[in-house]
């Protein structure tokens, strides 16, 4: 199936380890040149060799700190300097923050930042050149709606998925899709230090994920490259678990 992809140029934020590494390679596999934004750029760099050893598109390192003054203006501006416009934007940068029943308004407002207001500002810093263009894509990762502890990702995430919402309905008569996917347990040195052992892992996904294993960056990097892609005009404003059945409801 061709999706479309060749020549489109792709801004990917968390570019340097898990599901932002894999989305940048598979989105550079199927031709589109990308700009893989991380604080660690060195390992960018180490993908876009390996990516080029595969025969995929460029992939340009831009090195980045999310949570920097000003951060999503600049990131906007060099990606767009590095490739001459961006056609797709994947959010897949941010972090997770559990916190006590008394953590202070300073720990929920960097939560809150990191994980909304950064990935809110920088979308809104390329949908302008989407529409001006007619042609848009953008991917957000999230996280679950069936949180277990008070964790301030979580609540960025939920105001990720309404915003998104909302976004996706001015933007759609202008070619610009917008969507949210929700991983569940997918290998991550996040992950990786939550379930240390391959024990802590099994115990887990046998308790709880009806496909009885953790996912693999890259079958969450599918769908990614999917929703960014020509094929998916008709799929905009939705939120999508990619979790082995682990959400227990339908909605």
């Amino acid at each position: 199936m061709d999706l479309g992809l060749k020549g489109r140029r792709a801004l990917v934020t968390g570019a340097s380890q898990g599901i932002g590494r894999a989305v940048a390679r598979a989105l550079a596999l199927e031709g589109a040149r990308v700009a893989g934004a991380a604080r660690r750029a060195e390992d960018v760099a180490a993908l876009a060799a390996a990516v080029a050893a595969e025969g995929g598109a460029e992939i340009v390192p831009l090195a980045a700190d999310l949570m920097a003054p000003g951060a999503p203006v600049a990131l906007a501006a060099a990606a767009e300097a590095a490739l001459g416009g961006v056609d797709i934007l994947v959010n897949a940068a941010g972090g997770s923050r559990p916190l006590a029943f008394d953590a202070p308004r300073e720990a929920w407002d960097e939560g809150m930042e990191l994980n909304f207001h950064r990935l809110r500002e920088l979308t809104h810093a390329l949908v302008p050149g989407m529409r001006a263009r007619g042609w848009g894509r953008i991917v957000n990762f999230t996280g679950t709606s069936e949180p277990r502890i008070i964790n301030a990702a979580f609540a960025a995430k939920a105001a990720v998925h309404v915003w998104s919402k909302g976004l996706s309905r001015e933007v759609a008569a202008d070619g610009v899709t917008i969507n949210c996917l929700q991983p569940g347990r997918i290998r991550s040195e996040q992950i990786a230090r939550r379930y240390p052992t391959p024990e802590a892992e099994r115990e887990f996904a046998e308790a709880e994920i009806p496909a009885l294993r953790f996912g693999e960056p890259g079958e969450i990097a599918d769908l990614a490259v999917f929703l960014a892609s020509a094929r998916a005009a008709y799929v905009t404003g939705t939120v999508i678990p990619v979790d082995g059945g682990m959400s227990r409801f339908a909605f």
